[in-house]
């Protein structure tokens, strides 16, 4: 046995540049042969064929299970995978995944080698099916007496699948960034009809990529718009901290001075809303007041004493701003930030230059467009327009100092409040701490109903990601992008996201 999956091995390691395209016949048939093996004897049951497609002396190599010659293979199959059909694993093939490399002898076509990748599930009818691994698999198919058969299966690299975190995953267990093919299949698969990703390298835009389509038959751009949810507070927090930066506010100033909020003018709260209270989220304000019951806005603890997201507290802000510098909170932006940085796609609202031909408009679970609000009035929180260009500038600022002094933007990028286990949130970003290599992060996140966004800072190593996803399935494809540009590091990252 050992000589033999040694040799099986060996065959394996020799195979070059031989892979023959999915349209031709061979790699047709032997799919088809997979299906017959697979979905029909493994997932269906239905095993009366399931004899004659493997050979007598068949050797099935487990990772985890161990070897099974023919007899104990297709006992396993009756007796453990169908001994119960409602209550069964489900074995699905990764399409994408399948390659075929044809074996000659002589110029003879005698053998072939199929390899993939095979996710599983679990049927349960008290229940929704759901993923429990993902693995690897090779097979080696002979031709007997002119019938393909399956001589050798290796399984391997098998790993779970928490179907706790399945909003994180993509189920598509392929490399992206070799092929741009990889990335289009991705997106089709789940629905998603456009990505755009910045990457930053060394402190500078190396590259931005696109994929797809803004909606359908109307092909993604490089100067594409996108709504970017609540990518719109990193933005605005350094907005506030170019002015205290610039002596024009305090840090721990209360705004309370510049604008009262008439639902809570009365509490003795309102006095402790400050900068930097409001850019770490310590306000005591929930979300937004309209998801409220009775849909007043009130304080839910006091500000200062424990983290609580609030895109309220944001709102709050702007309008002290507004009100202290008699200026539109676009307006500021542009003094401050856009112009500077030449961000020129960049805006809070729509106005009359806003071409709706290069949005990109959002889309639901299935893929079908979803109808959008061309927003006449600025908001903190959310709603903010740019390019996947634009928002890439403003990450390079942000690794090159953002115009700040070096206690402020220290400062920034230091603990204000715990958020979770190693994540702690700063002045305008989440602080992921010890990520490895001697690295922490900075992140922030924005999801609207058919838009996800994120942007992703290493500060010590200058590099950088921006995502922009205009499909609500957008978070599916976060964490296959994050690990394979960042590695190990990214992998933490995702893991701490998971908390």
């Amino acid at each position: 046995m050992m000589k033999s999956i040694y040799l099986f091995l060996l065959l394996i390691s020799t195979i070059g540049i031989a892979q023959i395209k999915q349209s031709d016949d061979l790699f047709v048939v032997l799919k088809k042969l997979d299906a017959e093996l697979f979905e029909q004897g493994f997932n269906q049951c239905h095993l009366e064929n399931t004899n004659n497609l493997v050979t007598d002396d068949l050797e099935f190599y487990h990772d985890q299970g161990g070897f099974q010659d023919k007899a104990m293979f297709l006992k396993s199959m009756k007796e453990n995978i169908c001994s119960t059909p409602k209550h069964k694993p489900i074995r699905v093939l990764i399409a994408d995944s399948l390659e075929v490399f044809p074996l000659y002898k002589d110029g003879v076509l005698y053998a072939a080698m199929q390899k993939g990748i095979h996710e599983f599930y679990y049927k349960d009818p008290d229940k929704e099916i759901y993923p429990t691994g993902v693995a690897r698999f090779t097979h080696l198919w002979v031709l007997d007496d002119s019938q393909w058969k399956l001589k050798r299966i290796l399984s391997y690299d098998h790993k779970p699948i928490d179907a706790k975190f399945e909003k994180l995953n993509d189920h598509y267990p392929i490399d992206l960034f070799t092929t741009d093919l990889g990335i289009n299949n991705l997106l089709k698969q789940n629905h998603i009809p456009s990505i755009g990703i910045g990457i930053i390298n060394h402190g500078k835009l190396q590259q931005i990529r696109l994929f797809g389509e803004k909606k359908q038959d109307s092909p993604i751009s490089y100067n594409s718009i996108y709504k970017v949810a609540s990518l719109t507070k990193p933005i605005v927090a350094l907005i506030t901290l170019k002015l205290i930066n610039a002596d024009k506010l305090k840090l721990d100033e209360p705004l309370y001075k510049y604008y009262v909020d008439p639902d809570i003018k009365d509490t003795k709260e309102i006095k402790l809303l400050t900068p930097r209270i409001i850019l770490s989220h310590q306000t005591g304000l929930p979300n937004w007041h309209y998801l409220e019951k009775d849909n007043i806005l009130k304080f839910e603890f006091k500000p200062g004493t424990k983290y609580q997201y609030s895109g309220e507290g944001f709102e709050f802000l702007r309008k002290a701003l507004e009100h202290k510098f008699n200026k539109p909170i676009e307006q500021l932006a542009q003094e401050l930030l856009f112009n500077p940085l030449k961000m020129y796609d960049t805006h809070f609202t729509w106005d009359k230059d806003m071409d709706v031909k290069r949005y990109a408009q959002e889309h639901d679970e299935q893929g079908k467009p979803i109808d959008f609000k061309k927003h006449q009035h600025a908001n903190a929180a959310a709603n903010l327009m740019t390019t996947i260009e634009d928002y890439s500038k403003f990450m390079v600022h942000i690794l090159d100092g953002a115009g700040l002094s070096k206690k402020l933007y220290q400062e920034m990028m230091s603990k204000q409040v715990n958020e979770k286990p190693g994540i702690d949130f700063g002045l305008g970003w989440e602080i992921f701490n010890d990520v490895g290599q001697g690295e922490f992060a900075l992140q922030h996140a924005g999801s609207d109903y058919g838009i996800k966004t994120l942007a992703l800072l290493l500060p010590k190593s200058k590099r950088g990601i921006v995502i922009f996803v205009n499909s609500e399935n957008g978070i599916k494809v976060w964490g296959k992008i994050i690990r394979e540009y960042f590695g190990e590091i990214g992998e933490k990252i995702i893991e701490m996201n998971k908390q």
